[in-house]
């Protein structure tokens, strides 16, 4: 999924700005109990991806706060490996986009996730890229993204990020889950959703835990869409990829626990192409700008 340049993230802080002085930004958000889809009357499901990503530092801690103050409970993150086994909260696989790691580590180009310890990443300001007021964000690991969501009282669409690097990365972020406590039947069943663009790391992590609400990241034939339906719940496509009818297709089918599949697009942070997706039929919609969504179609 891509994300803002910062200029443009820049641009959208100061409208978010004008909407959090005018004390709407919270209005109409159903409390942490809302059940995942059932949009109804309430439109589309909205999901802050990788936090309020317009307005804060992706995939940090301060992204994730942000989006809870706008009155937001679900929200997107990216999970990747480290060098020494720790799983960390950042969407690229390497760290220099969002990171000051060029000037830390200035030799160990090409700064891939994979060959730095948590330690190492622990040190780099994930927040000045963005703008000079988050200097001192971090990349958070896993169990640090978990404790503050579920201080927020929020919810997650967690993805697997690129599991082909990172053989076994399922299993143990079930186990992280575990461990945090986020695999109780409460939050199974109501909080927590885990994705991939990887159809086989979806089918290894119903095959692991097959009370879990999964979604496949894609835009699977109307005629391969049966085959998905055997081990995942939701398909997450690219709005570009897809019509009313692909829409109606997904939904005529029952997925891994028996109800109708949902389809949640990506990334749409305009009215007019919220829009335009909620008359496609969508059940909700991934935005780094939630609040310019909810705006135009309502939803949660």
């Amino acid at each position: 999924m891509y994300v803002r340049t910062a200029a443009a993230a820049a641009a959208a802080f100061l409208g978010l700005t004008l909407t959090l002085l005018g004390g709407t930004a919270s209005a109409g958000a159903p409390g942490p109990g809302s059940a995942p889809g059932a949009a109804g009357l309430l439109g589309p499901t909205v999901y802050a991806h990788r936090g309020a990503s317009a307005y804060a530092p992706e995939n940090t801690l301060e992204a994730i706060d942000l989006a809870m103050r706008l009155g937001f409970d679900w929200v997107e993150n990216d999970v990747q490996r480290t060098r020494d086994g720790e799983l960390v909260v950042i969407h690229d696989d390497t760290l220099a986009r969002t990171t000051d790691v060029e000037q830390v580590f200035p030799d160990r180009k090409p700064w891939r996730v994979k060959d730095f310890t948590a330690a190492e990443i622990a040190r780099l300001d994930a927040g000045s890229w963005f703008s000079p007021r988050f200097a001192g964000a971090r990349v958070p690991t896993l169990r640090q993204y978990m404790e503050r969501v579920q201080d927020n009282r929020q919810r997650l669409l967690l993805e697997i990020k690129k599991p082909e690097l990172y053989p076994g990365i399922e299993e143990q972020t079930l186990k992280v889950l575990e461990e945090t406590g986020w695999l109780d039947a409460q939050r199974v069943s109501r909080r927590l959703v885990v994705q991939s663009f990887s159809a086989e790391s979806v089918r290894i992590v119903h095959g692991l835990r097959p009370d879990l609400v999964t979604a496949f990241l894609g835009t699977p034939t109307v005629a391969d869409l049966p085959r998905y339906a055997e081990f995942t719940d939701r398909i997450n496509p690219w709005h570009t990829t897809i019509s009313a009818d692909w829409v109606a297709a997904v939904h005529r089918l029952r997925g891994a626990h028996g109800k109708a599949m949902e389809v949640d697009t990506w990334i749409v942070d305009d009215a007019p192409t919220a829009r335009k997706v909620r008359e496609m039929g969508v059940d909700g919609i991934i935005t780094n700008a939630p609040d310019v969504v909810r705006m135009a179609v309502g939803g949660y």
